[in-house]
């Protein structure tokens, strides 16, 4: 690649980098996208729970989290693992979780990140009206399935705070909620269920491979595989990007925007600028339609896993490991998501027929709200989406095109 042949390089190319790399060169940029792996969506984003939760941006930081944390830190919860730690960034991320455990500031942060989400609906929309893209993509409705009566009050006030925005949900008692989704009749101890019918699912490691090859096709978007960035400085106007790959690549563009979710740690460290996000690592299984497979996404709230349908399978997603920097899976909880799959929705799936197994970091801050700002001359970190990075990439890509544009 010859210097000049982009303006801006992309780093990361699972959903949040590919939004960002539409919303960029629909706005008339010469993109770069680059890539450590030997494709598109193939790191958090290749086999997430599939759910675009657009009403659904609770953030995990709240009063609750108080009576929880014993569980939670001694290992209890069987969907909660935190790796103890005496290492200065897990312990000033912890105290700054239990800062956003208020309240005042879930109420906030909840509501500024479904203003994001919300963003991303419509520019998910504007998106596929112009590229009709394959990836699955549905409008299935979601219910928020509870154990305990005792959470309805809760579970109403959150909802009254999010109809002004036109957020559409309502309590279901297990009987409406049945009739809604018939795959319901099935689950275990239900006591009621959150009710949003607008909500979407869709493939998100068929969403990147798709939009790709419309970006590469129709808007000249350069893509770089099996580059492994070992080096970003500022050199006068320009910023040098070193990364080990079979192009040797060493490049100079104007501006750049990192959308490396957990990798981004390291990154900022290297560059001096602290790191808000913390390791949470999650899982999933992908498996055949079961005999009662549901047709709107599943939630459930006391296992701590969502189910939902694409095309003829099922993917299943769960597990929190806090402080879990570790990609690659381990069998005993795999093993433990699926014995908590059967228990909640025992024929939703063909539990003995699995055909995948992943795991993911996910990338998340201390108040759950992705962090997009400008982080020096020429860069924008578009990172820390936590859970919901399908859910929020499309608005985070328009939001980060606009402001790297303001400087160019």
């Amino acid at each position: 690649m010859q210097e000049g042949d982009a303006d801006v390089a992309v780093v990361g190319a699972g959903v949040v980098g590919l939004a960002t790399a539409w919303a960029l060169a629909r706005r008339g940029a010469r993109v770069l996208l680059l890539d450590r792996a030997d494709g598109p969506g193939l790191g958090t984003s290749h086999a997430n729970g599939a759910q675009l939760s657009y009403a659904y941006t609770d953030a995990m930081a709240g009063p609750a989290l108080w009576r929880q944390l014993p569980a939670m830190l001694s290992g209890r919860d069987p969907a909660f693992r935190t790796r103890l730690s005496a290492d200065t960034h897990f312990l000033v991320w912890g105290l700054r979780l239990l800062r956003n455990a208020t309240a005042a500031r879930q109420h906030r942060n909840t509501l500024d990140t479904l203003a994001l989400a919300l963003e991303s609906k419509a520019a998910m929309a504007a998106l596929l009206t112009r590229h009709p893209i394959d990836f699955q993509h549905r409008v299935a409705g979601k219910l928020h399935v509870y154990a305990d009566a005792t959470a309805r009050p809760k579970a109403e006030a959150v909802m009254a705070a999010k109809r002004p925005f036109g957020v559409h949900q309502q309590w279901l008692s297990p009987a409406e909620a049945i009739a809604v989704e018939p795959a319901l009749a099935g689950a275990r101890g239900m006591a009621g269920a959150v009710y949003s019918p607008e909500e979407a699912a869709g493939d998100p490691w068929r969403f990147c491979t798709a939009l790709l090859a419309v970006l590469q096709a129709d808007y000249g978007v350069q893509a770089r595989f099996n580059a492994m960035l070992h080096g970003l400085r500022r050199e006068g106007m320009h910023w040098r990007l070193s990364a080990d790959g079979p192009h040797g690549d060493d490049l100079r563009v104007r501006q750049v925007v990192l959308c490396t979710g957990i990798d981004s740690h390291a990154l900022l460290r290297r560059l001096g600028l602290r790191s808000p996000l913390m390791a949470v690592k999650g899982y999933s299984f992908t498996a055949p339609c079961g005999a009662l497979p549901p047709q709107a996404s599943i939630t459930d709230t006391a296992r701590k896993l969502v189910f939902c349908r694409l095309g003829d399978r099922i993917r299943v997603a769960g597990l929190v490991d806090l402080n879990d920097w570790d990609p690659s899976p381990d069998p005993a909880r795999l093993q433990q998501l699926i014995a908590l799959a059967r228990a909640s929705l025992p024929e939703a799936a063909d539990y003995d027929r699995i055909a995948h197994r992943w795991a993911g970091l996910r990338p998340a801050t201390p108040d759950s709200r992705p962090v997009i700002r400008r982080a020096g001359d020429g860069l924008v970190l578009n990172i820390g989406h936590g859970m919901l990075g399908w859910t929020l990439a499309m608005g985070s890509g328009e939001r980060a095109a606009a402001l790297l544009m303001e400087g160019a």
